[in-house]
């Protein structure tokens, strides 16, 4: 068997994903310590590492973590914020409506007029 099956063969077995879940579950609480310690945002990181581990690895916890976000939609907007989801489609909105107020004629009538190129 070859270096890279064996890895993938390991990285899938039923007890490296058991052990992935209670790594991702310990770092989950460890995250509040640290970021009470550090006077340095890590904490979150390390909070977002363990929920990523548990969320890839138990379907479990994927459906209750749906479930609570379509409960709670303020709690999906937040999270949506923070992944910064959507960003992509609301810059180009932004793009788009400063590109058509470029091209519009201007509206106040004590402005001067603008020379036509």
């Amino acid at each position: 068997m070859s270096r890279l099956g064996f890895l993938d063969a390991l990285v899938r077995s039923e007890p490296f994903r058991v052990f992935q879940i209670m790594l991702g579950a310990l770092l989950i609480p460890v995250a509040g310590i640290v970021g009470l310690i550090s006077p340095a945002p890590i904490g979150i990181v390390i909070f977002g590492a363990g929920v990523a581990l548990v969320f890839r690895n138990s379907r479990w916890a994927r459906r209750r973590y749906l479930f609570y976000t379509r409960r709670h939609p303020r709690v999906r907007r937040a999270v949506d914020i923070g992944l910064m989801r959507g960003k992509r489609r609301r810059a180009n909105a932004g793009a788009s409506a400063a590109a058509a107020s470029l091209t519009k004629p201007a509206s106040d009538p004590t402005s001067p007029p603008m020379p036509q190129v």
